[in-house]
């Protein structure tokens, strides 16, 4: 089978720390479909944050890869196929440090992109201005950027899609740390604070990677081997505080990108909205022996639940906005997606502090607004408490015990827990969980809906 050839030349405006799934099958795409449009004219530089990554596979492939975009898009199942090329090469900095530095000086380099892990933005003190390269991503950066210095060349604009809050503050947290561990001349901070922008940002789509399993039948589709094939879910959203729709037209492409002054109100919109109606799902479709979030989709009481919890709760508690409605709708869709086999029992993983960040806020803002319990999200509590004490969850140690071994009085009003004392709610789950163990499941569902 034929091999990926060369692909047009165009300059390298972008560095992107990561060659991950994710950025592949998210900024990638992006910037190669602004390309394609003509509406850019720019190509992505990989960096390999780390020893061991896929940076020689992008090289012998000229930095091409396909991507499948399968789903549920406004009802319709979809399966896109793209040949990327917005990648023009990768870097090992491991393997050759003096090529890495030597981006710093390309002036048409503007944009840094990276995902490097939640745990990839931290300050690392072992690390050593002398390395070649510094163990960390911060670390490295703030070489890459010294150099940029001492050239006296513009700084960058940071777009960091790490899943952590405020992940462009953190970043430049870490790099002005670096600058002062490293005795750093103090016009090089100044010039942090000066020429560069750590924006922050808030990324959303689900990119499954390498089809293991349908590898085959793709790979027969496109017709030649792709060691870098990569598939995703339709659905897309990138939150950038700044403006930058002049230098990187994601709207004007027709991308589900926002240019904001606060990212907060977003993150409020996914926690609430997505990650509440896995968090409220989740044990009411354990409970009911389902094993993936597309079974209890297929399900129509668990389905019943779902669009109650979200719709008659969640959406009144956070702000009916058309913003909010269109996210919750394709919230369903992406619940839907016959392509991801999204099991139930890895998004249970910590539940207990999960629930407090993602679900109890909205009970909360619900009960103060309308003086009554919101019944089916307060239902969900007890189905936490209900398979914490019957089953093993994976969770932390002394939160999984102190469930098991003590009263639902006790566990509601133990503030460690969630964060508050949760007693006033006694009575509703106690009613919950009795109904549970008389009628079972699914009887208990249809009352907490009723």
């Amino acid at each position: 089978m034929a091999k990926f050839g060369e692909t047009i030349k165009m300059k390298e405006t972008i560095i992107q720390f990561g060659s991950g799934n994710f950025l592949r099958g998210f900024a990638d795409h992006f910037i190669h479909i602004l390309n394609e449009k003509r509406l850019y004219d720019g190509k992505i530089v990989i960096v390999q944050p780390t020893k061991g990554g896929k940076t020689s596979i992008l090289n012998e492939q000229n930095g091409s890869y396909n991507l499948f975009l399968r789903g549920i898009e406004n009802g319709e199942e979809i399966c896109e196929h793209t040949e990327i090329h917005s990648v023009s090469r990768g870097v090992d900095p491991y393997a050759d440090f003096a090529e890495y530095l030597k981006l710093a000086e390309n002036p048409d380099i503007i944009f840094i992109i990276s995902n490097t892990t939640e745990a990839g933005i931290e300050f690392d003190e072992s690390c050593a201005f002398c390395d070649k390269p510094a163990l960390s991503f911060p670390g490295k950066l703030t070489q890459l950027l010294y150099h940029r210095f001492e050239l006296k060349l513009p700084g960058f604009v940071f777009l960091p899609c790490e899943l952590i809050d405020s992940n462009g503050d953190e970043l430049k947290k870490c790099v002005l740390k670096y600058a002062e561990l490293w005795n750093l001349d103090a016009d090089f901070t100044h010039w942090i604070e000066r020429e560069n922008i750590f924006c922050n940002t808030l990324v959303d789509r689900i990119v499954t990677g390498y089809p293991k399993y349908e590898a085959e039948k793709l790979i027969e589709s496109i017709g030649y081997e792709d060691k870098l094939l990569n598939t995703a879910e339709p659905f897309h959203l990138w939150v950038i505080e700044g403006d930058f729709e002049n230098e990187l037209p994601l709207r004007k492409a027709g991308l589900n990108a926002v240019w904001t002054s606060d990212v907060s109100p977003y993150k409020k919109m996914k926690v609430r909205i997505l990650n509440g109606s896995h968090t409220s799902l989740v044990f009411p479709s354990l409970l009911s022996g389902m094993e993936t979030v597309k079974d209890s989709l297929d399900d129509g009481l668990l389905k019943e639940y779902l669009n109650a919890c979200l719709f008659n709760y969640i959406l009144p508690a956070i702000g009916e906005t058309e913003e909010n409605l269109t996210f919750a709708k394709s919230v369903i869709e992406r619940f839907s997606n016959p392509y991801i086999k999204h099991m139930w029992k890895s998004i249970s993983l910590n539940s207990v502090s999960k629930f407090s960040v993602r679900v109890l806020p909205t009970i909360l803002d619900y009960a103060e607004t309308n003086g009554i319990l919101p019944k089916p999200l307060v239902f969900s509590l007890a189905c936490l408490i209900e398979y914490y004490k019957t089953n093993e969850p994976q969770d932390n140690e002394k939160s999984v015990c102190f469930i098991k071994v003590n009263s639902t009085a006790d566990i509601l009003s133990n503030e460690e827990l969630w964060g508050h004392d949760l007693s006033y709610m006694t009575e509703l789950i106690t009613e919950s969980i009795d109904r549970i163990h008389t009628d079972g499941i699914r009887e208990a569902l249809k009352w907490a809906i009723s």
